[in-house]
């Protein structure tokens, strides 16, 4: 193809984003660390088909207009690290096609440089071996290329960027130690792979189709076993003018089937009715109410056992943000945080929290989520507490986008942090002090966590069974044993030291208040400090330990 056009381009987005989603559980295998958020994979593809799907509903079919809606979509759905250096990637090229309607060789090869320097300045301290290396290095080699060949077509430009990322793809063990350690290229990198293979699959006559929508809510619908547990989901929206015009429901069903499974999706003139089983019944809402206004709308919960995932406070809040409901009262503060387990919700609750976004490990927030709080809570500033690095970068996204609110985001990167930082919050003091002692807090409190390993690996010269359970200090695996009880004691006594007065230990799913007061035994037997224990309810994670 020597030029991309508007329905080049979307069947190109459309190759990009089923190919992605059918690879996407390949792409989250490549965990360097052994733990159970190898979502690289789910994230990138979640974050790629919000936006492509906004884009393939564009009527206009200008290279430009198209563009801007998809690095629109990408930045409001950005999930995690990957996700949101996705869609600075996008939003750069969008930047350097910005106003053409169709684009040629030496034009794409241009703006594929721009996407690359667009993301770097996205990061604060950018970490070669990653996708961001991989986007650089296949941009600058294929526009140094274009400028060689007369008359650069834009498939010679894909190819060459396809060839360019593989090649750099495979050289990231060699900037990553800890890739070549585990034998494993970057996941990130990976995935920027596999969409451009995607585009140039299109632009030789084959747009990549989707893999049935068992096999991909497999992975999508965080682990979602079969239709018995989860949420069945049903609502009945009356839709908008524009929902009218552009809703299509084989593109809804497809939507769907990124969060679940038993989908029903059926339209009668203005009003569509829709059925889903999912662990995430907030998103579902969310893909209903872009395209008009609820009649109906009920959740109920399949299996008790899995209520950590996501609450009734939370679909409450996601009802309320999907329809006309009013604003909170405008006060002077607000926190916003993030955590998953009705215990740790209720331990943030009562420390002043607002509002907050069910998610953590293996279920990364998207900006939107982040947006969506920000405007509920109404207040005249917003303190946000992440909890998690890879959550991170998504909430400050969020305060990008969010210019009329001041929202400041304080990068704690787990729940321990978030915890300490709440404690801290004066709502009787101004604005500086509460974000120096907030900030401050952060840095004053070790975290420490006990999950089950999900693959054989070697660590750091640790030797890691699957289905052994890791004691975690900070990015540090202490210890991989068959016992929880024992990995946390273990942890416990790598963390404590002669200056720890506090310990507060929060177990979660699968863990018995037994087990929890025979850590907190040991720590007592071994040590001087107070031990405080809570029931998390948190998932992923058996013993999460703050120590003060």
């Amino acid at each position: 193809m020597e030029t991309i056009n508007g329905i080049l381009l979307k069947e190109m987005l459309e190759s990009g984003m089923n190919l992605l989603s059918n690879k996407s559980g390949e792409i989250d295998a490549l965990n360097v660390f052994p733990v159970p958020d190898g979502d690289t994979g789910t994230n990138m593809s979640l974050t790629f088909s919000a936006g492509v799907k906004d884009a393939l509903n564009v009527q206009s079919n200008s290279v430009s207009e198209i563009m801007k809606v998809l690095s629109k979509g990408l930045l409001m759905g950005a999930r995690g690290n990957s996700g949101v250096i996705t869609s600075q990637i996008f939003r750069g090229i969008y930047q350097g096609v910005e106003g053409l309607d169709v684009v040629n060789g030496a034009q794409l090869a241009k703006a594929l440089v721009n996407g690359s320097r667009v993301a770097y300045r996205a990061v604060m301290r950018p970490v070669e071996g990653t996708i961001l290396t991989v986007v650089r290095e296949a941009a600058d080699y294929t526009y140094a290329y274009a400028m060689d060949v007369e008359d650069i077509t834009c498939e010679q430009v894909i190819a060459k960027m396809l060839e360019e990322s593989k090649a750099s793809l495979e050289r990231t063990p060699e900037l990553l130690p800890v890739l070549e350690e585990v034998g494993v290229v970057d996941s990130g990198g990976c995935g920027l792979c596999t969409i451009f293979e995607g585009f140039l699959s299109a632009m030789r006559g084959e747009v990549i189709q989707p893999q049935a929508s068992e096999k991909r809510s497999e992975t999508a619908g965080a682990g979602m076993e079969s239709e018995e547990f989860g949420f069945c989901t049903e609502f009945i929206i009356r839709l908008s003018e524009i929902g009218a015009r552009n809703f299509d429901e084989n593109s809804m069903r497809e939507e769907l089937a990124t969060i679940g499974n038993s989908i029903v999706c059926v339209r009668d003139d203005d009003i569509v009715k829709v059925h889903v089983h999912t662990l995430e019944p907030a998103k579902a809402v969310r893909m209903g109410k872009r395209h008009g206004t609820f009649v109906k709308l009920k959740a109920e919960n399949m299996q008790e056992q899995h209520d950590n995932l996501i609450d009734d406070d939370a679909m409450k809040q996601a009802a309320q943000n999907s329809s006309s409901a009013p604003k909170a009262e405008r006060k002077p503060y607000a926190i916003i945080t993030v955590a998953a387990g009705d215990g740790l919700k209720e331990m943030f609750k009562e420390l002043r929290c607002d509002y907050i976004i069910s998610g953590g490990q293996t279920m990364n927030p998207s900006t939107e989520d982040f947006v969506e709080a920000i405007r509920q809570v109404n207040a005249d500033h917003i303190f946000i507490l992440p909890n998690n690095s890879n959550i991170i970068m998504a909430a400050q996204q969020a305060a990008t986008v969010c210019e009329e609110e001041h929202v400041q985001v304080i990068p704690s990167k787990s729940i321990p942090q978030g915890l300490c930082a709440c404690i801290m919050f004066n709502p009787d003091v101004d604005f500086e002090s509460n974000l120096a002692e907030m900030s401050d807090a952060i840095m004053t409190v070790k975290t420490g966590q006990v999950t089950y390993a999900i693959k054989d690996t070697t660590y750091e010269g640790l030797e890691i069974k699957a289905g052994q359970f890791m004691g975690i200090k900070e990015k540090e695996i202490i210890v991989s044993v068959e016992d929880k009880v024992e990995a946390a004691c273990a942890l416990a006594d790598a963390m404590i030291d002669e200056d720890s007065e506090i310990v507060t230990l929060i177990y979660g799913e699968g863990t018995t208040e037994d087990e929890a007061n025979q850590v907190a035994a040991h720590i007592q037997e071994t040590s001087d400090v107070e031990v405080e224990v809570n029931n998390g309810e948190q998932p992923v994670y058996s013993f999460i330990l703050s120590v003060e």
